[in-house]
């Protein structure tokens, strides 16, 4: 008995491998935010497939949506309603069901036929299976669950990237309704320097040259403020369409302000930086995989080409002579193996060969291009901190104190109305241009996380590199 189960006992791995691939019931989503543990808002979910799970859901975004959406609720909402990520989670279930399939013995084929001439009645029956398949399960078995967990961390990699792209969707958003208070204000100036001009020269009190230079800058007001309302809509349209949102849905409201800067920022080094985004990185976990799975297969290529089609068969074929009825039994077994006359492997031994080496290149591209993204963004993160920094510590209360200077010498008629209002407009800029250094602080914030913890946040600048154009000299009347 004991030998008899010895000689079983790899047929028997075999068929509990065979048996223990099953479709995971969630379509592997519980493995992906496993991956993305630490990275997301306390609290965010991804998508079921379970409609009694979808519909509460639908019940919890609309309930977020009673309330200002901040930037970690635009997430939440981002990964339950975006339909872009439930098709790629879906793609990850697809991608399930194929390594079961894989991972599941071809069925065996049954051939039946039935002959007759004069004296004979011929009746064939075979049994034909496959055996590399049958074999190579338990080394496929590993391949496939290598292969399921690069997809898995590619998903984890789609998750972040909307979690992101959310954040800064709506980081603009914020900023854009912001910045067009601001240039309301700015307008509401103009304006009101404008109509002054015009009745002042009515009265004869005002030059021609005057209340034309009052006219035009109530003329580039307007114009700025028509592209400020427009940014604020385009930016609230990304948004919304990140979210997943339509219909009534879209009156949505959002915070007054961006957040405020924190006291101190997380200013690692740039090797910190490098360090940890060759640890945590998932994009570089993926490709690592690939390489893993890519070795492995490597031993196999040659083998596979030239056997790969070794089968088996079972006959049992019955001969009846019609006129005795005397009957003549057949069995046995047939074995097709290929014959290497002509195809070595070669070609499969080379492909596989390079195919290591592509995927060990890109393995050590994407690691290199990682180390620049994380010290490139580390320095975007700490330049844009101390630019907001300035902008708010040194540059909005200077801006504030000459406005409330201004204030008082015009109340002491030291002052004209011209200089109160140029002043007002001056300061409206100065909390325009503090907001867009807030804004780039937390984007360069985002993208640091991102090219820390989650894949390559893409090469668009979030820290403004160029000088603040220089304010246009206002005329003293």
């Amino acid at each position: 008995m004991k030998r008899t189960l010895t000689r079983l006992s790899p047929l028997l791995v075999v068929l509990v491998l065979a048996g223990c691939a099953s479709i995971s019931p969630d379509g592997l989503r519980g493995d992906v935010a496993q991956r993305t543990e630490g990275r997301l808002p306390a609290g965010a979910q991804l998508p079921s497939p379970d409609a009694k799970a979808q519909q509460n859901a639908q019940a919890q975004v609309a309930d977020w949506l009673k309330t200002p959406v901040d930037a970690d609720t635009a997430v939440r909402i981002a990964l339950l309603n975006n339909p872009g990520l439930q098709a790629q989670l879906a793609q990850l279930g697809i991608a399930d069901a194929q390594r079961v399939q894989v991972l599941t013995l071809p069925n065996p084929s049954f051939t039946f036929g039935r002959f007759r001439n004069g004296h004979e009645r011929e009746i064939e029956r075979q049994l034909s299976f496959g055996l590399v398949q049958l074999i190579t399960l338990p080394w496929r078995s590993r391949w496939q669950g290598w292969q399921l967990e690069q997809a898995t961390l590619t998903a984890a990699q789609q998750v972040l990237l909307l979690a992101a792209d959310t954040r800064r969707a709506w980081l603009r958003a914020v900023a854009a309704e912001q910045a067009l208070a601001a240039n309301e204000r700015m307008h509401d100036a103009a304006a009101l320097g404008g109509e002054l001009a015009k009745r002042m020269a009515q009265v004869g009190n005002f030059s021609k040259m005057d209340q034309a230079r009052e006219l035009a800058q109530q003329q580039q007001a307007a114009a700025q403020l028509a592209r400020a309302r427009l940014n604020a809509q385009l930016e609230r349209e990304q948004l919304a369409r990140r979210m997943g949102l339509w219909g009534q849905k879209l009156a949505f409201k959002l915070p007054a302000q961006l957040p405020a800067l924190p006291k101190s920022a997380e200013l690692r080094s740039g090797d910190d930086a490098e360090a940890t985004a060759l640890r945590e990185r998932l994009d570089l976990g993926a490709l690592r995989r690939d390489l893993d799975v890519t070795a492995g297969r490597q031993g196999w290529a040659t083998v596979g080409s030239i056997f790969g089609d070794i089968g088996a068969t079972y006959s049992n074929n019955t001969s009846t002579d019609r006129a005795t009825g005397h009957s003549d039994k057949t069995q046995g077994w047939e074995f097709d193996v290929p014959l290497p006359l002509f195809d070595w492997g070669f070609a499969a031994r080379g492909m596989a060969r390079n195919q290591v080496l592509r995927s060990a290149s890109l393995l050590r591209d994407n690691a290199i291009r990682a180390r620049s993204e994380a010290r490139s963004n580390w320095l975007s993160y700490r330049t844009a901190y101390d630019l907001a920094q300035q902008q708010q510590a040194e540059v909005l209360p200077l801006a504030k104190l000459m406005q409330e200077e201004t204030v008082y010498r015009y109340n002491g008629m030291f002052m004209s109305v011209w200089q109160l209002l140029a002043q007002a407009r001056s300061t409206t800029q100065a909390v325009v241009t503090a907001t867009e250094a807030q804004r780039d602080f937390w984007l360069a914030e985002t993208d640091l996380q991102l090219a820390l913890t989650g894949t390559s946040p893409g090469t668009s600048p979030t820290v403004n590199t160029t000088a603040a154009p220089a304010a246009a000299p206002e005329a003293g009347h």
